[in-house]
């Protein structure tokens, strides 16, 4: 059973071998990892690089058949808005979807907020969801209406810790492969 790792390490400097040692991962497991930079035939080189880069993404998915995605924030309070996007394109292929955070904090938590009367709101205004979860509910919400799992640690976690991951393969293998 194919399952595509999405995350932002594919901007880490060491990203190759960051997906050898998680695909290394999935096959204990009984699991084949596809990593975004795994090779394959690209489209036409008459495209830019980013479409390129986008098609042949879309088509490792397509591939797939589950998705297990980092959603440890990045650049941001938030998950890397490319990753979400993978976790909705999988949810609307109905795909089951698995997650994890190398964050321990709640999405509230780590937002600047102050306490307006009944809610949190943000510097903007703007109101701050307060739902205990690690980030947008729309994410693990998703995650869980698929039948998976979302992953939180005990304690913060390094970009190249693999600790939570396997944890997340452990369980995405069990609910796949029965």
């Amino acid at each position: 059973m194919r399952i595509y790792l999405a995350g932002p390490e594919v901007f880490l400097p060491d990203a190759a071998a960051l997906g050898a040692a998680k695909k290394a991962i999935c096959a204990r497991h009984g699991l084949e990892g596809v990593f975004p930079l795994d090779t394959q035939e690209l489209p036409a080189a008459d495209l830019p690089d980013w479409a390129r880069i986008h098609a042949a993404c879309e088509a490792h998915m397509r591939s797939c058949d589950a998705l297990l995605a980092n959603l440890t924030p990045f650049r941001s309070g938030g998950a890397d808005p490319g990753t979400t996007l993978e976790l909705g394109y999988m949810r609307a292929l109905g795909r089951p979807l698995f997650g994890y955070t190398h964050a321990t904090g709640d999405y509230r938590t780590r937002i600047t907020s102050r306490r307006d009367g009944a809610a949190w709101r943000d510097e903007a205004g703007m109101e701050v969801e307060d739902f205990g979860l690690s980030d947008n509910l729309m994410i693990e919400g998703s995650i869980a209406a698929s039948g998976g799992l979302f992953f939180r640690p005990a304690a913060p976690l390094g970009w190249n810790d693999t600790s939570l991951f396997e944890a997340c393969v452990v369980a995405a293998a069990r609910r796949l492969l029965g």
